[in-house]
């Protein structure tokens, strides 16, 4: 049963990630680019990183803290604590960086930001 529900889990992950390709390919412009770029890659990664830590999780549960998989589990949870700060800090970043120099939309109606630019 444990194996199911990790290869659910790296499945769903690897959907995700996936979806985040073809978001870069289809989508029409800059920000939805960057969105399915980072927002994808961000949920697979969860999935992905869940089914390590679930599967290591429970070797850990049976070796103690001596064991070689508690290290996998903690190394699992800091990489997935580091990638759920960087990757929406360097999204929101470069969407910043990119309205800041001009970049339009592709199909904006309304862009109620333009007049209200806050300097540094």
């Amino acid at each position: 049963m444990l194996n199911v529900v990790t290869y659910v889990l790296i499945g769903i992950g690897c959907f995700f990630n996936l979806m985040a390709g073809v978001g870069l390919l289809r989508f029409p412009d800059f920000y939805t680019r960057l969105h399915a770029g980072t927002k994808c890659t961000t949920f697979g990664s969860i999935f992905l990183i869940g089914a390590v830590v679930l599967q290591y999780g429970v070797s850990w549960y049976h070796g103690g803290w001596g064991s070689p998989d508690s290290i996998m589990v903690l190394h699992a949870l800091v990489a997935l604590a580091a990638l759920l700060i960087t990757n929406a800090t360097g999204a929101h970043a470069i969407a910043r960086a990119g309205h800041r120099s001009g970049v339009k939309p592709a199909r904006a109606v309304v862009d109620d930001i333009e007049g209200a630019r806050i300097d540094d």
